[in-house]
């Protein structure tokens, strides 16, 4: 069977009596199985993909199938699902089982996605390569000693590699933009608060977001459609109603468009990207849109700023992870406190332990203002500057990441080198605007490049439009 690159494709097919759902799902299952190294899945659910491909290709003869009929869906492992493992690829959540199903599954189930199994990722989706879970780093399939990027990486190669139609991650710094960058995918998030967070493991709430891996922009404006909406679960989500996202992708004929100055003269920057970023705006000029360098002073300090706060959340939100009422409990221990310090400390990978430690510091009472509270600040003059650059422009773009995949072990030995990985995304994030990476071809090694499109507060509609019509004149074939 070939690869598929949306769901328009596979419907067409299924309609044509090509293909249908219970092909699919055996492809699919069988590139799995065939792509084991990769490391891209922690556990496939077979039988329960075959039943729900056949229910689907029933509703499909009868006319009454939803949205998503026929999408073979893979979710990482820090979403919700009743009855099933749910560790973020931690040891910390050894043997514990969701008792609910998240609101955004949920909602892909209602519109008949076939959902085939849970994906490796960084631990509670603190990385940016993969390589910090407790069951070994995911391999890109491009290159096999190279890192997918993370943390939602075993989503991206999943994708990348044929093994679904489409993942759903999250991303709370990057963690589907980056890796989606180097695995020449699309990778979504939308604003903060368009997609309810109930049933998504917390790391730092102010910050996580679920979005969306895919081959097309059209099937990310699909899922976000089936995804986002207000929910009785999650007082933090938006209330604001959703657009067809799907039907609503045609680009208007000329766009102001921004772009950072300082972002391609980095020392960092790996020559190929700011190449291949340069070459794309060039060819935004000649289709008729306006092209400007912008200037955004803080760039030094996002991935500080990042840092600092994330950790925070981090530390507070993992605090609850000691052993005593679910997941890994430490065998040898004596008493109550030192079951909480060797459940922790042998539950916890090295990268985790890190950012509660760093997170501990900056809120400790010492240190609090000096910190935290500053980092706060600092995030409001990001955010204000970023919304008030995207008033005057319709889009502001950028690389998506300074380099390309890098090979397994590369940054495991500094850790500054794997958080400055982040800077470029960093910033939507902080700004809780909607960001979506789109393949830019490829470097002289053969690797993906990524362009990152960062639009205003709810305006995915334009976003997702504009993404749709640069990711087929950039690339359009790369992973």
């Amino acid at each position: 069977m070939r690869r598929f690159d949306s769901l328009s494709e596979v419907r067409r097919e299924i309609a044509a009596g090509t293909v249908s759902c219970q092909q699919l799902v055996e492809h699919y299952l069988d590139n799995i199985a065939r792509q084991e190294n990769l490391n891209a899945f922690l556990e496939v659910w077979p039988e329960e993909a075959r039943a729900q491909a056949v229910a689907v290709d029933a509703k499909l003869a009868a006319g009454t199938a939803g949205k998503l009929a026929g999408m073979v869906i893979g979710l990482k492992d820090v979403l919700a699902y009743e009855g099933h493992a749910l560790q973020s690829s931690s040891h910390i959540l050894d043997g514990f089982k969701s008792l609910f199903t998240g609101t955004a599954v949920q909602r892909l189930l209602d519109e008949d996605a076939i959902l085939i199994g849970r994906q490796n990722c960084d631990e509670f989706a603190m990385g940016a390569s993969n390589e910090t879970s407790y069951f070994g780093p995911v391999r890109n399939a491009i290159a096999p000693d190279r890192v997918p990027g993370g943390s939602s990486g075993g989503s991206a190669v999943a994708v990348q590699a044929d093994m679904c139609l489409a993942s759903i991650g999250s991303d709370t710094g990057g963690s589907v933009r980056q890796p989606a960058a180097f695995c020449g995918i699309v990778g979504f998030k939308p604003t903060y608060s368009r997609i309810s967070r109930y049933g998504l493991v917390a790391y730092a709430s102010s910050f996580d977001q679920i979005g969306t891996l895919t081959r097309s922009v059209e099937d990310a404006a699909l899922l976000l459609e089936v995804m986002a909406g207000p929910d009785q679960f999650d007082s933090t989500v938006s209330q604001q109603p959703v657009p067809a996202y799907s039907q609503e992708l045609a680009p208007a004929p000329q766009y102001r468009i921004g772009y950072i100055q300082d972002c391609l003269v980095r020392p960092g920057l790996n020559p190929e990207i700011k190449a291949a970023t340069e070459t794309a705006l060039e060819q935004l000029r000649g289709q008729g849109h306006v092209v400007e360098a912008v200037e955004f002073p803080y760039l030094d300090f996002i991935v500080p700023t990042y840092y600092i706060l994330t950790t925070a959340e981090a530390s507070s939100n993992l605090s609850r992870y000691d052993g005593v009422k679910f997941g890994y409990r430490a065998p040898d221990v004596t008493d109550l406190e030192s079951l909480y310090k060797k459940t922790r400390s042998q539950g916890f990978g090295p990268e985790v332990q890190r950012r509660i430690l760093l997170g501990t510091f900056v809120l400790s009472a010492s240190y609090y203002d000096a910190y935290y509270t500053k980092a706060q600040r600092v995030r409001r003059l990001i955010k204000e500057k970023t919304d008030e650059l995207l008033r005057d422009y319709d889009f502001l773009v950028l690389p998506t990441t300074p380099t390309t995949a890098f090979k397994i072990g590369d940054e495991d030995r500094d850790t500054l080198a794997m958080y400055l990985a982040d800077i470029f995304t960093v910033q939507a994030s902080l700004a809780g605007v909607p960001a979506i990476s789109v393949p830019n071809g490829l470097d002289s090694e053969g690797l993906p490049i990524g362009l990152q499109v960062l639009s205003g507060a709810f305006r995915e509609q334009q976003l997702l439009a504009f993404a749709n019509s640069l990711a087929q004149t950039l690339a359009p074939e790369v992973a």
